[in-house]
């Protein structure tokens, strides 16, 4: 940069600012002031021989953002109202720049609750799912709510009382959202909507013998070359694994359940980046056994499973209640309804189920109606829920190395990571709680 030191005079609103091209190049090439360099990030002159760049916007937003910029700490005035800031800060590409100052990167062991957030829908909820931007979709019974990451609510989406069973984030634009299908109606099975106006952009069909079916769509996962999986469930032999071009819309696959197994009743799908296959299970109590087992589409085959048939009645595989593939290990973590946790090697075909006593989970207050724990990998860290609280394990034996809990709200019903946030729906308060990493201190 052959300009560091040089003044840059800024006429905000009719306000004067003084700051330095280094403080501006902090800001990054994608943004307002990183146009205002050229390619060997020298600064441009302003236009029309003035002693400024004049911009039409809100000075006292200006003044905390470049103060942004020159500290890489984020205080903003009681005269600054925070949803102003924001978009203030979109308009000059600010936005990451602002989310990094107000949380840090995730660190589960560092998680402090943010904020807790009263749902507008009557009864338990379904699912919570974290937003690629720090923002976050709720679905209570036919009602999706979405929030941005301001947590402001947007339109919901309201289907018409078809059940969501499953919902997840395209991008930051687009949900999808999988329904049942109604009796008689026709209807059910998976659409994408708009997460900013609720609107309908089309709808995912499912085609047998050159025919539509109606079905009702579960489980929902996704892989980086812009595929959908869905579980299905149709009304002769439509049952199975549903496959998507995530941008047209169109089915590319379907993968049928082979008898004496289960795959259109899935609880879970999880799509395996580095072996190119999908992990479905199917879990206690939506079935008396359970079903695990990886798909590879490319050869369409199942290449490993595992089921508790045949196992006694005293071992507790007969109760597990989520499972979560994690590559890296070579193996598949379950949790049961006694608070365990269990391992399987992916390497072996059908084996049993290790126990862990080190990674035994601590257990919360019990609620009224108690909620099936759920799974969670994400950086490294692995996280399990049990009735109101959310254990963190860490290390190559899994070693417990924190709790999340708060004082009310019941049992947790679902949780979700994403954009650097951990979401935890509770279930008999209808609120969903928001834990966040504090920023590093500023030096």
């Amino acid at each position: 940069m052959g300009v560091q030191k040089d003044v840059v005079k800024f006429n905000v609103g009719g306000r004067i600012f003084q700051t330095t091209a280094t403080t501006l190049a902090n800001a990054g090439r994608d943004s307002f002031f990183g146009a205002l360099f050229d390619d060997n990030w020298d600064l441009q002159q302003p236009p029309n021989n003035r002693q400024e760049f004049f911009i039409d916007r809100n000075p006292d937003c200006f003044a905390v953002l470049l103060d942004l910029l020159r500290t890489g700490d984020l205080y903003i005035p009681s005269n600054v109202p925070e949803r102003l800031l924001y978009r203030e800060a979109m308009f000059y590409g600010l936005i990451d720049h602002v989310r990094s100052a107000k949380w840090g990167p995730f660190d589960g062991n560092r998680l402090k609750l943010s904020r807790s957030v009263t749902g507008r829908a009557p009864g338990d909820g379904t699912a919570i799912r974290a937003g690629p931007d720090g923002g976050c979709c709720v679905a209570h019974g036919s009602m999706v709510h979405i929030f941005d990451w301001m947590l402001e609510e947007h339109p919901p989406i309201n289907l018409d009382y078809q059940r969501v069973n499953d919902i997840g984030w395209v991008n930051s634009e687009h949900v999808l959202i999988s329904a049942c299908e109604r009796l008689g109606k026709g209807d059910g099975g998976m659409g994408l909507f708009s997460s900013s106006t609720g609107d309908l952009r089309y709808k995912f069909n499912v085609v047998h013998d050159n025919q539509i079916k109606s079905y009702t769509a579960g489980a929902l996962s996704f892989s980086p070359d812009y595929k959908i999986f869905a579980s299905c469930k149709g009304r002769s032999n439509e049952y199975g694994i549903g496959v998507w071009d995530q941008v047209t819309g169109k089915q590319m696959d379907f993968f049928y359940e082979s008898p004496g197994w289960s795959l259109g009743d899935a609880d879970k799908l999880q799509w395996l980046n580095e072996s190119n296959c999908l992990l479905v299970a199917t879990l206690f109590p939506r079935k008396d056994n359970c079903y695990i087992s990886l798909l590879d589409f490319r050869e369409k085959r199942m290449v490993w499973s595992w089921s508790d048939i045949g196992a006694p009645f005293t071992v507790d595989e007969k109760r597990v209640r989520d499972a979560i593939a994690m590559e890296e290990c070579n193996s598949v973590c379950v949790v049961n309804e006694y608070d365990d946790l269990g391992f399987i090697d992916l390497r072996i075909n059908g084996g049993s189920v290790r126990w862990s006593s080190r990674s035994r989970l601590l257990k919360g207050k019990m609620p009224d109606e108690p909620c099936y724990p759920k799974l969670a990998l994400h950086n490294g860290q692995l996280f399990s829920s049990m009735n109101d609280s959310i254990s963190v394990f860490c290390g190559p034996d899994w070693v417990l190395t924190s709790r999340l809990r708060r004082s009310y709200g019941g049992s947790i019903c679902d949780f979700s990571i994403g954009g650097d946030r951990l979401f935890a729906l509770q279930s008999e308060e209808n609120v969903f709680d928001v834990w966040e990493t504090p920023p590093p201190p500023v030096i």
